[in-house]
């Protein structure tokens, strides 16, 4: 049972069959000014050698025989790699056999190294959890328990235990370089695994990159470096942005112990560890908030409408007339992000996806037996089971299997997750949405207090903070699940400036919370 492969490439495709191979595989290629800047921390103890447990086609091995001749010092290459076509490109890339002569073809996760290492680093296989069998999980919770003392949550992806095993093969006062996705700090496992991280290693620094200044930029991730000590847990770190890249500011950071802050391409934050850990090493320092005011007080959030089979379920307006479906079985409904141009669903929305032929209606029987429905019903739902579509995962688990879910119009929207920013939309449609939206149900009804809190979240503060509490993504890309979007601290301009704050805040949530 292999777990995973390398994760260097020298091209990213944008799609088609090469590119859902790299998803597999989770191989995207590490670009030398950031290979170098991670080799340049972990070499700084002098410690004879570098370990990477994925090999891949040799970007740390080359970026470290460069700093190795600058410093006119030797280091010997060690490492694992379970593709040995991946060494092959490493050979092609201008590495040799000698280079390669310690690297073990070998499964690091199920058979690793003996170790200790004094210096290791890597850009672990990127595979998420959805693409992992399930031994292959019941194995990852196997090393967790023995490695933390306690299992992670299923959705930690194949590069967290990646770096839950190379910390362990960490030798005392050696140093760590990783290179991770922002789930790696957002993820609902993260608490777990920082917790033993913060309590076991010293956390020396993290960097980030801005979306203009991603090492992957045509990869759906957001990337992060850690950098981690076998030392005695320290309470602050240097925390680094990468505004510009490509650039050397990152390896004269580095190398120079952190300490060489003269550069406009990198922003540096010195921060407190448990202020990291709260807000999540991959956001930008908390600011102050004096209200403390989340969103959570003042509305409900729920996610959209799962209907298991958009293509049966989610009905253009002509194929409902065409089908003669009653007008009591459909609700009209949104589906798609894109599909909302500006700041508001309205009626001449819906009129002009009409004309466009998108679907506009959710076919929602309400649960009553099939022989009581209309004949037209009947026969939609009979050609669905024809198709199968009672079988598909989610829809088989409902009695009857063509019963909707249901929800109550919301006041607000807000878009999930998308190319486009992130941002909450007033539904003056009546409209129900599906799952690439969340509802937002203000706790006041009445219509001043539905305008007032929609302005509110208008504010472009309060827009800011959404990557406070959202996961992370390739091109800034945020996607906030209904109880993070609920801890959304809302902005103290805003409140001020749209009247939400006429009394304490204790008095305010209050006020809001009565229906």
């Amino acid at each position: 049972m292999a777990l995973g492969t390398s994760t260097a490439q020298q091209t990213i495709p944008n799609s088609g069959p090469e590119r859902e191979t790299l998803r597999e595989k989770g191989q995207f290629w590490t670009p030398e000014w950031v290979a170098e800047a991670m080799v340049g921390y972990v070499v700084q103890n002098d410690p004879g050698h570098i370990f990477d447990p994925a090999v891949g086609a040799g970007a740390f091995i080359r970026a470290a025989k460069r700093i190795a001749a600058e410093s006119h010092s030797e280091i010997r290459f060690l490492g694992t790699e379970l593709d040995p076509r991946e060494l092959e490109k490493a050979l092609y890339n201008g590495l040799s056999t000698n280079d390669l002569a310690h690297v073990e073809l070998t499964d690091f996760i199920l058979n690793p190294p003996k170790g200790p290492f004094k210096a290791i680093v890597a850009n672990p296989p990127y595979i998420r959890h959805h693409r992992l069998s399930i031994a292959v999980k019941d194995e990852l919770r196997r090393i967790s328990a023995s490695t933390i003392g306690m299992t992670l949550d299923g959705r930690a992806g194949l590069h967290i235990y990646f770096l839950i095993r190379a910390l362990s093969l960490l030798a005392s006062q050696g140093r760590l370089a990783f290179i991770m996705p922002a789930d790696t700090c957002e993820g609902v496992f993260s608490s777990t695994l920082w917790n033993w991280i913060a309590n076991n290693y010293r956390l020396d620094a993290v960097i980030t990159f801005a979306p203009g200044a991603s090492p992957f930029p045509k990869v759906d991730t957001n990337p992060i470096i850690f950098m981690i000590s076998n030392n005695s847990p320290r309470q602050e770190f240097p925390w680094a942005k990468c505004i510009l890249g490509p650039t050397n500011a990152l390896r004269r950071w580095a190398l120079s112990g952190f300490s060489d802050t003269d550069s406009k391409d990198i922003e540096v934050h010195k921060r407190d560890l448990l202020e990291g850990l709260d807000t999540g090493l991959s956001r930008p320092p908390r600011k102050n908030n004096s209200t403390a005011l989340i969103l959570g007080d003042l509305a409900k959030i729920m996610r959209g409408i799962a209907t298991g089979c958009n293509d049966f379920f989610f009905l253009t307006r002509d194929r409902a007339r065409k089908l003669n479906l009653p007008d009591e079985f459909l609700h009209p409904a949104i589906g798609r992000t894109r599909d909302v141009l500006g700041k508001a669903v309205s009626h001449e929305t819906l009129d002009y996806l009409d004309m466009k032929g998108r679907p506009t209606l959710l076919f929602s029987p309400d649960g009553l037996a099939k022989d009581d429905l209309p004949l037209t019903v009947r026969k939609y739902i009979d050609h669905g089971e024809e198709s199968g579509i009672h079988k598909k995962a989610l829809i088989s688990t409902r009695r009857p299997w063509y019963k909707m879910e249901t929800r109550t119009p919301p006041p607000i929207l807000f878009t999930y997750l998308g190319r486009r920013n992130a941002r909450f939309i007033r539904n003056r449609a009546g409209v129900v949405p599906l799952t690439g939206f969340l509802c937002v149900y203000p706790h006041r009804k009445d219509l001043e207090s539905v305008e007032r809190l929609w302005h509110v979240l208008q504010h472009p503060e309060t827009i800011a903070n959404l990557s406070l509490v959202g996961k992370s993504y390739g091109g800034g890309a945020i996607k906030v699940e209904p109880r993070s979007l609920e801890r959304l601290p809302i902005s103290d301009e805003a409140i001020s400036l749209f009247g939400l704050s006429p009394y304490s805040q204790t008095k305010q949530t209050k006020l809001w919370q009565e229906v």
